[in-house]
Protein backbone atom coordinates (compact mmCIF):
# COMPACT_ATOMS: atom_id res chain seq x y z
CA UNK A 1 0.00 0.00 0.00
CA UNK A 2 1.29 3.57 -0.52
CA UNK A 3 1.18 5.86 1.36
CA UNK A 4 -0.73 9.07 1.49
CA UNK A 5 1.15 12.31 0.82
CA UNK A 6 0.04 15.80 1.68
CA UNK A 7 1.14 18.83 -0.58
CA UNK A 8 3.64 21.11 1.76
CA UNK A 9 0.68 23.71 2.64
CA UNK A 10 -1.53 20.89 3.87
CA UNK A 11 0.97 19.68 5.99
CA UNK A 12 1.37 23.10 7.66
CA UNK A 13 -2.11 23.29 8.32
CA UNK A 14 -2.44 19.84 10.15
CA UNK A 15 0.33 20.62 12.72
CA UNK A 16 -0.76 20.65 16.61
CA UNK A 17 1.37 22.57 18.63
CA UNK A 18 1.18 20.81 22.03
CA UNK A 19 1.39 22.88 25.45
CA UNK A 20 4.81 22.37 27.15
CA UNK A 21 4.71 20.51 29.97
CA UNK A 22 6.63 21.97 32.39
CA UNK A 23 4.68 25.04 31.62
CA UNK A 24 1.12 23.32 32.56
CA UNK A 25 3.04 21.79 35.98
CA UNK A 26 4.86 25.21 36.30
CA UNK A 27 1.31 27.05 36.42
CA UNK A 28 -0.68 24.13 38.33
CA UNK A 29 1.76 24.39 41.07
CA UNK A 30 1.81 28.62 41.01
CA UNK A 31 -2.65 28.29 41.21
CA UNK A 32 -1.81 25.52 43.80
CA UNK A 33 0.69 27.85 46.16
CA UNK A 34 -1.60 30.87 45.85
CA UNK A 35 -4.67 28.96 47.23
CA UNK A 36 -3.15 27.53 49.59
CA UNK A 37 -1.84 31.19 50.75
CA UNK A 38 -5.80 32.44 50.77
CA UNK A 39 -6.16 29.50 52.99
CA UNK A 40 -3.96 30.54 55.14
CA UNK A 41 -4.91 34.37 55.36
CA UNK A 42 -8.64 33.89 55.87
CA UNK A 43 -7.67 31.36 58.56
CA UNK A 44 -5.93 34.48 59.74
CA UNK A 45 -8.98 37.05 59.70
CA UNK A 46 -11.29 34.55 61.01
CA UNK A 47 -8.82 33.23 64.30
CA UNK A 48 -7.01 36.49 64.60
CA UNK A 49 -3.86 34.62 65.91
CA UNK A 50 -2.41 31.86 64.16
CA UNK A 51 -0.32 28.84 64.88
CA UNK A 52 1.30 26.15 63.53
CA UNK A 53 -0.84 23.70 64.76
CA UNK A 54 -4.40 25.68 63.15
CA UNK A 55 -2.45 24.82 59.57
CA UNK A 56 -1.37 21.17 60.47
CA UNK A 57 -5.11 20.77 61.70
CA UNK A 58 -5.96 22.02 58.09
CA UNK A 59 -3.43 19.74 56.29
CA UNK A 60 -1.69 22.85 55.28
CA UNK A 61 2.34 23.03 55.45
CA UNK A 62 3.62 25.30 58.54
CA UNK A 63 5.91 26.56 55.22
CA UNK A 64 3.08 28.90 54.01
CA UNK A 65 3.24 30.98 57.17
CA UNK A 66 7.32 31.84 56.72
CA UNK A 67 6.54 32.52 52.95
CA UNK A 68 3.75 35.24 53.92
CA UNK A 69 5.90 36.75 56.76
CA UNK A 70 8.85 37.43 54.39
CA UNK A 71 6.74 39.03 52.09
CA UNK A 72 4.81 41.17 54.66
CA UNK A 73 1.50 39.67 54.75
CA UNK A 74 1.68 38.80 58.08
CA UNK A 75 3.29 39.76 61.09
CA UNK A 76 5.05 37.21 63.80
CA UNK A 77 4.38 37.88 67.47
CA UNK A 78 6.15 35.05 69.17
CA UNK A 79 7.43 31.28 67.84
CA UNK A 80 4.98 29.90 65.99
CA UNK A 81 2.51 32.84 66.30
CA UNK A 82 1.41 35.09 63.46
CA UNK A 83 -1.53 37.76 62.77
CA UNK A 84 -2.56 39.97 60.17
CA UNK A 85 -0.19 43.40 60.00
CA UNK A 86 -3.64 45.45 60.72
CA UNK A 87 -4.88 43.53 63.74
CA UNK A 88 -1.55 43.61 65.32
CA UNK A 89 -1.67 47.29 66.63
CA UNK A 90 -6.05 46.87 67.54
CA UNK A 91 -4.34 43.56 69.34
CA UNK A 92 -2.17 45.49 71.41
CA UNK A 93 -4.52 47.68 72.80
CA UNK A 94 -6.79 44.26 73.70
CA UNK A 95 -4.01 42.69 75.53
CA UNK A 96 -3.04 45.91 77.45
CA UNK A 97 -6.99 46.12 78.23
CA UNK A 98 -6.84 42.70 79.36
CA UNK A 99 -3.76 42.87 81.27
CA UNK A 100 -5.30 46.12 83.36
CA UNK A 101 -8.77 44.99 83.82
CA UNK A 102 -8.96 41.89 84.12
CA UNK A 103 -12.96 42.30 85.01
CA UNK A 104 -13.86 44.24 82.11
CA UNK A 105 -14.94 42.80 78.61
CA UNK A 106 -14.71 44.47 75.55
CA UNK A 107 -17.94 45.37 74.06
CA UNK A 108 -19.60 47.17 71.58
CA UNK A 109 -17.39 49.03 68.39
CA UNK A 110 -14.40 47.19 69.61
CA UNK A 111 -16.26 43.97 69.97
CA UNK A 112 -17.62 44.67 66.20
CA UNK A 113 -13.75 44.92 64.93
CA UNK A 114 -12.51 42.11 67.09
CA UNK A 115 -15.12 40.10 65.03
CA UNK A 116 -14.85 41.82 62.01
CA UNK A 117 -18.67 43.08 61.79
CA UNK A 118 -18.80 46.43 60.11
CA UNK A 119 -16.48 48.95 59.45
CA UNK A 120 -16.17 50.92 62.48
CA UNK A 121 -12.43 51.54 63.39
CA UNK A 122 -12.92 53.22 67.17
CA UNK A 123 -9.58 55.25 67.86
CA UNK A 124 -10.86 53.82 71.87
CA UNK A 125 -11.06 50.51 73.49
CA UNK A 126 -14.86 50.06 74.76
CA UNK A 127 -15.36 47.69 77.77
CA UNK A 128 -17.76 47.23 79.76
CA UNK A 129 -17.69 46.47 83.48
CA UNK A 130 -20.56 45.80 86.19
CA UNK A 131 -22.20 48.70 87.80
CA UNK A 132 -20.40 47.92 91.12
CA UNK A 133 -16.59 47.27 89.90
CA UNK A 134 -14.66 50.67 90.49
CA UNK A 135 -13.17 52.39 88.08
CA UNK A 136 -10.07 51.13 86.33
CA UNK A 137 -6.50 53.25 86.77
CA UNK A 138 -5.29 52.89 83.22
CA UNK A 139 -2.93 55.30 81.98
CA UNK A 140 -4.67 55.87 78.73
CA UNK A 141 -7.08 58.03 76.73
CA UNK A 142 -7.80 55.11 74.66
CA UNK A 143 -10.34 53.33 77.09
CA UNK A 144 -14.55 54.02 77.09
CA UNK A 145 -15.98 52.55 79.99
CA UNK A 146 -19.49 51.01 79.77
CA UNK A 147 -21.39 49.92 82.63
CA UNK A 148 -23.72 46.82 82.37
CA UNK A 149 -26.75 45.01 84.79
CA UNK A 150 -25.04 42.59 86.38
CA UNK A 151 -27.58 39.70 84.47
CA UNK A 152 -26.67 42.12 80.79
CA UNK A 153 -22.70 41.76 81.80
CA UNK A 154 -22.46 38.05 82.80
CA UNK A 155 -24.21 36.66 79.53
CA UNK A 156 -22.95 36.10 75.80
CA UNK A 157 -19.21 36.41 77.40
CA UNK A 158 -16.19 34.50 74.86
CA UNK A 159 -12.58 34.48 75.72
CA UNK A 160 -9.61 34.70 73.28
CA UNK A 161 -6.43 34.45 73.94
CA UNK A 162 -4.12 37.40 72.64
CA UNK A 163 -0.39 37.62 72.59
CA UNK A 164 -0.59 34.91 75.82
CA UNK A 165 -3.34 36.92 77.34
CA UNK A 166 -6.87 36.39 78.00
CA UNK A 167 -9.06 38.38 76.73
CA UNK A 168 -12.97 38.79 77.14
CA UNK A 169 -15.35 39.55 74.23
CA UNK A 170 -18.70 39.53 73.99
CA UNK A 171 -19.97 37.13 70.97
CA UNK A 172 -21.35 38.48 67.63
CA UNK A 173 -25.38 38.00 68.64
CA UNK A 174 -24.39 39.85 72.38
CA UNK A 175 -22.71 42.75 70.58
CA UNK A 176 -25.17 43.39 68.04
CA UNK A 177 -27.89 43.43 70.51
CA UNK A 178 -26.10 45.72 72.86
CA UNK A 179 -25.43 48.13 69.44
CA UNK A 180 -29.50 48.53 69.45
CA UNK A 181 -29.90 48.62 73.25
CA UNK A 182 -27.19 51.35 73.40
CA UNK A 183 -28.09 53.08 70.01
CA UNK A 184 -27.86 56.76 71.57
CA UNK A 185 -24.35 56.05 72.22
CA UNK A 186 -23.20 54.62 68.87
CA UNK A 187 -25.67 55.48 66.44
CA UNK A 188 -28.79 53.49 64.81
CA UNK A 189 -26.92 53.44 61.59
CA UNK A 190 -23.86 51.42 62.95
CA UNK A 191 -26.33 49.32 65.04
CA UNK A 192 -27.94 47.93 61.85
CA UNK A 193 -24.97 48.14 59.44
CA UNK A 194 -23.65 45.47 62.19
CA UNK A 195 -27.03 43.40 62.27
CA UNK A 196 -26.90 42.85 58.29
CA UNK A 197 -23.49 42.02 58.15
CA UNK A 198 -23.77 39.41 61.11
CA UNK A 199 -26.57 37.88 59.13
CA UNK A 200 -24.81 37.96 55.46
CA UNK A 201 -21.77 36.57 56.78
CA UNK A 202 -23.26 34.12 59.17
CA UNK A 203 -21.78 35.63 62.79
CA UNK A 204 -24.49 34.21 64.44
CA UNK A 205 -28.36 32.89 63.89
CA UNK A 206 -31.13 35.16 64.23
CA UNK A 207 -32.35 33.17 66.79
CA UNK A 208 -29.57 34.42 69.07
CA UNK A 209 -30.04 37.79 68.87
Amino acid sequence: MTPRRYPANRIDQCVIVLPDFNMWLYFYTCVKELTKEKQVLDLARNAKILRVQDLTEKGIHPEHLRRLYQRGLLVRMGRGVYMLPNARIFGNFLVEVGKKVPRGIICLLSALRFHEIGTQRPSEVWVALDRKSARPRVETSRLRVMRFSEAAFSSGVETHKIHGVNVRVYCPAKTVADCFKYRNKIGLDVAIEALRECRRNRKCKIDDL
